[in-house]
């Protein structure tokens, strides 16, 4: 019996979940202008302790059988929202950037489907605020009626397994120095470069035993390795 430790086992997205103070243009846009299916619900009535109120817990498919779902509270008044969503509210000194850099990005197989969602977008109430190509993907933006930053993408090219390696160097690097006083990106530069000569070595041995791997592999035969 194999062990589970090591292994990774999640699956995906089960769902995702927000509130909502707009259930009509939450169901709006998820399911009318999207056309993301509604596929399960829960009515909570006299739920938890005696002040919660009762509330709608309400789930979209988004594809790969993972789910976007929301809740609304019957009677809870809605906040007032000057920058931000309301789920995440900051104050108007923070930048937009900021602001718009915690959101939800649902990904597409091509150009064409792209188009056709930003197709359904632009003939509804939220039209596309922003489409842009990245390094690897293409990406169209709005906000829901929420105020959620909702993303459609598309990969331009498949990642690297040369940038996956960097990916984890870079954050390696990160988790060493973002605790220090004033650390920027230069301190992150450099202790990146501090790992890659660290691991030189081990990447050099994992190397040369993958070519040694592939060697013995074309020197063997069905019926085993060929006599030299």
């Amino acid at each position: 019996m194999s062990s589970l430790s090591d292994q990774h086992l999640v699956r995906g997205v089960d769902h995702a979940a927000f509130p909502t103070f707009d259930p009509v243009g939450t169901v709006r846009f998820y399911r009318d202008a999207l056309g993301f299916p509604v596929v399960h619900s829960i009515c909570a009535a006299g739920w938890g302790p005696d002040d919660h109120p009762d509330f709608i817990h309400f789930f979209f498919d988004i594809g790969n059988d993972d789910r976007i779902a929301f809740f609304y509270y019957f009677g809870l008044p809605a906040p007032e929202v000057s920058k931000g969503d309301v789920y995440a509210q900051f104050g108007d000194e923070t930048p937009e950037w900021f602001v718009r850099s915690r959101h939800l990005a649902i990904h597409v197989d091509s150009e064409d489907h792209l188009l056709e969602y930003r197709k359904r977008l632009d003939a509804s109430q939220w039209p596309v605020e922003m489409q842009i190509q990245h390094e690897t993907i293409e990406s169209i933006y709005t906000h829901d009626p929420n105020g959620y930053m909702v993303e459609i993408t598309r990969a331009l090219r498949p990642v690297t397994p040369q940038e996956d390696l960097d990916a984890n160097l870079t954050i390696d690097a990160l988790v060493d120095i973002a605790q220090r006083p004033g650390a920027g990106m230069d301190d992150l530069l450099v202790r990146k470069a501090e790992l890659i000569v660290e691991r030189a070595q081990t990447w050099q041995e994992h190397q040369k035993a993958l070519v040694e791997d592939v060697r013995s592999d074309q020197l063997a035969g069905p019926e085993g390795p060929v006599a030299r």
